[in-house]
């Protein structure tokens, strides 16, 4: 059975991201009634805007999803052409849809593929200009005030030991005011001798020893290893020092995020074992500014779905495990312990007695042995304490302390000339953050069509930006346009 941890959408391992804003519904123009708390769902579906202007150029920020550097976050999400994940015909490109000072504007975007980036060729029979998603990150690696673009590109077949595979090679692309360029070609990370010439996998960003300046981690491809390359990164792509140590065999990388103004925050850093469905364990390295990540790691609890954030409002970070709703197939394996089935824990950050939490239940008929999703940090009341938003299978509940409130989105009856089951047609959640810097969250939604949507949350194609968990949007659009490309010497404005 394929797990969902496996999987990673664009807006959830890569970034998230906004006062009422010139949305898209029909035209591109208007915004679109959207069903919340059990409301009526909307009746148009979000389509993309017919415009598509140049982003204007920022004096950089300290924000590693700033990509102009003008001060607004901006959402990075994933544009395909070609059909499911594994189709031979399959495209997918990183879409940039800009933030601007009436928030996020998504007739201001820019689309960007492999030779926008200028990524080398990839291994044989990949798609020529396919940038993946789940191998996409971004982070300002050398302190200039604008976010690099790093992107895992398989290379040639090596062996090391007994593994032969495509070496797993991470790019920087660099960026500037005008995001980042191909001009001078994309700079190979360099890595430690410790790392086996076989590369690196599940590159995450963080800044693990609070210093400011943003970090990246990486699994060894053969799994024997997790790298820490810490920043500021010279531009021939060398850190500014290494760290090595130990890993799980079978594992994914989860990192705190990276605090968007700036202010100096030690990032602690998951490794995630990866199971077949199963619900699978947990070790937290803890981060101090100075010291760094803790070299023993604290065994948490299991569970497939993860978020950081300060859920007790004490002003430390926090961490949440819990269950998914995914399960092993095998004879014999379709349940969980009663300590992990239908729950979450919050492991607080000052280190008192873990608070556990009961899920949404799932509805009549509903449930699939792939679960309803994974959870997002969000303060959509900007009281300073994050909630917990939890995908399900009607959309997605954010708990918040003893409070529970529905947040609902749904995709159309029909989509591609086929009508759409209504067990498909939920949204599910992608992240949140605060774009128009009015101290709260709005909250990030998404739909695609298919079973690859429907089972692991792959290929979305449509986008609600929430006025918190109310039923209104501050902005809504479809990415089905992006992939139209004009002629251009660098990336292209997609319209």
């Amino acid at each position: 059975m394929r797990s969902r941890t496996a999987v990673s959408a664009v807006a959830v391992g890569i970034c998230v991201l906004l006062t009422p804003l010139t949305g898209c519904g029909r035209g591109g123009t208007g915004h679109q009634p959207s069903a919340s708390n059990g409301g009526t769902p909307a009746a148009e579906e979000p389509s993309a805007p017919a415009e598509s202007r140049s982003p204007s150029p920022g004096k950089g920020s300290k924000d590693p999803d700033d990509i102009n550097g003008d001060g607004y976050r901006d959402l990075m999400v994933p544009v395909s052409t070609g059909g499911d994940r594994g189709a031979r015909s399959r495209d997918e490109r990183v879409g940039v849809v800009y933030g601007s000072a009436k928030g996020l504007s998504p007739s201001t975007r820019t689309v960007y593929g492999a030779r926008d980036l200028g990524l080398p060729r990839p291994a044989e029979n990949a798609v020529r200009d396919a940038v993946e998603a789940d191998k996409f990150v971004t982070a300002d690696l050398d302190g200039d005030g604008f976010p690099d673009f790093v992107t895992t590109v398989a290379g040639e077949r090596v062996t090391a030991g007994k593994i032969t595979a495509a070496r797993s090679v991470a790019y920087v692309t660099w960026g500037g005011p005008h995001g980042p360029t191909k001009r001078s070609g994309a700079t190979p990370v360099r890595l430690p001798q410790s790392v086996s010439k076989l590369g690196v996998e599940s590159v995450v960003r963080g800044d693990f020893d609070g210093d400011g300046h943003h970090d990246l981690a990486a699994l060894g491809l053969d799994r024997s290893s997790v790298v820490l390359l810490y920043g500021p990164f010279t531009r021939s792509g060398a850190p500014a020092r290494t760290d090595t140590r130990l890993a799980e065999e079978y594992s994914r990388l989860v990192a705190d995020e990276i605090d968007p103004s700036g202010k100096p925050r030690a990032t602690p850093l998951l490794i995630h074992a990866v199971g077949d469905g199963e619900q699978s364990g947990n070790t937290l390295y803890t981060a101090r500014r100075g010291t760094g990540l803790s070299q023993n790691g604290k065994q948490l609890r299991r569970g497939n779905a993860h978020t950081f954030g300060d859920f007790d409002g004490d002003g430390q970070r926090d961490v949440v495990i819990g269950d998914d709703g995914s399960r092993n197939n095998e004879p014999g394996f379709e349940t969980e312990a009663p300590e992990v089935d239908g729950s979450l824990t919050v492991y607080p950050g000052k280190g008192g007695a873990p608070v556990t939490h009961r899920l949404p239940k799932a509805p009549k008929g509903a449930a699939t042995g792939y679960g309803p999703g994974g959870f997002v940090a969000a303060d959509p009341d900007g009281d300073g304490r994050d909630g917990i938003l939890v995908a399900t299978y009607e959309g997605g509940t954010l708990i918040d302390g003893d409070e529970r409130t529905r947040v609902r989105r749904d995709g159309p009856a029909r989509a591609n000339g086929r009508k759409t089951p209504a067990k498909w047609r939920h949204a599910r959640p992608a992240g949140a953050a605060d774009f128009n810097s009015d101290g709260k969250d709005e909250l990030i939604m998404n739909w695609g069509s298919g079973t690859t949507f429907g089972l692991y949350g792959d290929v979305p194609t449509h986008w609600w930006i929430t006025d918190g968990t109310t039923s209104r949007d501050k902005a809504s659009f479809a990415t089905t346009g992006f992939a139209a490309r004009t002629p251009s010497s660098g990336a292209s404005p997609a319209g």
